[in-house]
């Protein structure tokens, strides 16, 4: 299946071009810590992983929001 036109295949934050001082905002996590929570969360969530790979998921895509991707796929 080709993907949408103008999809962003890639979305990534610089946060080193946020203004730091002029927002407030500071990481709370370096990259390789919030890397190894993420990794971490999917071990302890497994249910969830195999809701995704056995297609659950789609299903309850389809129920909860398929009239609207109908409309949007038009």
């Amino acid at each position: 299946m080709d993907d949408r036109p103008g999809h962003d295949r890639r979305c990534v934050m610089a946060s080193s071009k946020i203004k730091k001082r002029e927002l407030g905002w500071i990481p709370i996590y370096m990259f390789r810590e919030g890397l190894e929570d993420t990794i971490e969360w999917y071990i302890g969530n497994r249910g969830w992983c195999e809701k995704i790979k056995t297609g659950e998921f789609q299903e309850y895509y389809e129920r909860m929001y398929g009239e609207r991707l109908k409309g949007s796929l038009s």
